[in-house]
């Protein structure tokens, strides 16, 4: 009877058998403060939400199990691996548990946060030089095939040419972003390396809507932007950036499933990891970084609508690259990072303009009504609010003009008010929006709203961040 009833207890108990059931189903999040000045819907897939903190959790134990059912992986046997880290995590944790060794093989540019981790799961990290072509006896692929060769009963998981590697996301991560976005996901933007990751998804969504764009993300330095481009290889150059780009063809790519190629460069891709940590409370990785800035151009360069779902992968943790990303002497080493950061926030800057009220107008005021106001208080931008006090956009003396230069003078009258010529794509932050950030967004746009929620509480130009930077100046 006793035992009866602790069986009962465990079938009622939600247990996983191991660690591996964890892997997968990681959420879906709309990102906000960074995409604010677009239209479309930005959905970032968190891959650091599986047990070893990246997306390659998933290939690791498909990879395996594939070479158990081959008969290529014998028990007791040793896995070797050429990796930029997050693969061979999600090799570790799926050989701990089946008792394989595991040898990795990196290049010298990857954060010590990542070799500490794989030598946490008992694994013994071997590290090569990444200045060196791929064929080079150095290369970390070179290696790795050597150390294969030299040790005994061992295998390559070989994740750059293994069919496992996008299979699994065939079978796991493309279906997971069909159900989640309920089948409206329009365009797929994905960091490119193995490339398994995005054929995999890509191959799987556009087998359910082949109008979903496929959008890779390559850093400047790699060949894969130009190869898909072109067709052409060239040369590869270094980048600081981990775990994208290459300077070989995987065959685990597939370029045409690609439809688009977008190239960011590290500073980029560094500076909206911090921005991702720090407006969105994402602590994801460098390529994350490098996905979501890849994401904004593409859907400014392709003027995508209200209707567009994008969806962005973000591979893999922020705490991976603690002593690289979010370190600022790094950043400033590597010229990322041109000054030291006082800690000035957006409510600091409105603040500091000593304004008693934030000047607004409505869509139904008269455009005659603001010009006049935007003369009476010097200003060249209003925020434009809706009946409910939520902001629906701005109204600036540049679309104004505009309007009044360029529409056929004959249709214009007094009574005209500013409702058609609002812009809605207008960059918001929060007040706790660092003046990091705030210098990143003035490099494109000439305002910026501050609000909470869509309730208006400030609005800065350029000028007002200089006016406020002029006066810390000792």
């Amino acid at each position: 009877m006793e035992q009866l009833l602790t069986e009962q207890a465990e079938a009622e108990m939600e247990v996983y058998d191991s660690i591996l059931e964890t892997i997968g189903n990681t959420p879906l999040v709309r990102l906000n403060s960074v995409v604010s000045d677009l239209p479309c819907t930005v959905l970032a897939k968190v891959e650091f939400f599986n047990p070893g903190g990246s997306v390659k959790d998933r290939i690791g134990p498909a990879i395996i199990e594939d070479a158990e059912r081959s008969g290529k992986l014998k028990p007791g046997g040793t896995i070797v691996e050429s990796t930029s880290g997050n693969t061979g995590v999600g090799l570790a944790i799926a050989a701990a548990i089946k008792g394989y060794r595991c040898i990795f093989v990196m290049p010298d540019k990857m954060s010590q946060e990542k070799i500490l981790l794989l030598r946490a799961f008992g694994a013994r990290v071997v590290v090569t030089p990444t200045a060196v072509e791929p064929d080079d006896p150095r290369s970390y692929y070179s290696v790795a095939h050597k150390l294969v060769e030299e040790t005994p009963n061992a295998i390559l998981a070989n994740q750059y040419h293994n069919p496992v590697n996008p299979q699994a996301h065939v079978e796991s991560t493309g279906p997971e972003i069909w159900q989640q976005t309920k089948g409206r996901v329009t365009h797929l933007v994905v960091g490119m390396g193995t490339g398994g990751t995005i054929t995999g998804m890509g191959r799987y969504l556009k087998g359910k809507n082949p109008h979903v764009k496929i959008v890779g993300v390559d850093p400047v330095g790699s060949i894969l932007y130009e190869l898909h481009r072109s067709g052409r290889t060239t040369k590869a150059e270094g980048y600081k950036v981990e775990g994208i780009g290459e300077d070989f063809l995987p065959s685990t790519l597939d370029l045409s499933v690609v439809d688009h190629v977008v190239q960011v460069n590290d500073k980029e891709s560094f500076l909206m990891t911090r921005r991702l940590v720090r407006e969105e409370g994402i602590f994801c990785g460098g390529s994350c970084g490098s996905a979501v800035a890849g994401a904004i151009k593409y859907a400014h360069d392709q003027k995508l609508g209200q209707d567009d779902v994008v969806v962005v992968i973000l591979p893999d943790s922020g705490s991976r690259y603690l002593s690289k990303v979010f370190d600022d002497e790094w950043l400033r080493e590597n010229g990322f990072l041109e000054q030291t950061w006082v800690d000035f926030r957006a409510a600091d800057i409105q603040a500091a303009k000593n304004a008693d009220e934030i000047i607004t107008a409505k869509p139904t005021d008269l455009m005659t009504d603001v010009v006049a106001l935007m003369k009476q208080y010097n200003v060249s931008q209003l925020p434009v609010l809706g009946e409910d006090g939520r902001l629906l956009g701005v109204v600036s003396e540049i679309d104004l003009l505009n309007h009044i230069l360029l529409t056929d003078h004959a249709k214009h009258s007094p009574d005209e008010t500013i409702e058609t010529i609002i812009e809605t794509n207008v960059p918001v932050v929060r007040p706790s929006a660092p003046l990091e950030t705030l210098v990143g967004i003035f490099s494109k746009h000439s305002a910026v709203i501050i609000a909470t929620d869509d309730q208006v509480q400030g609005i800065l130009t350029k000028i007002d961040i200089l006016d406020f930077l002029s006066t810390q100046v000792r």
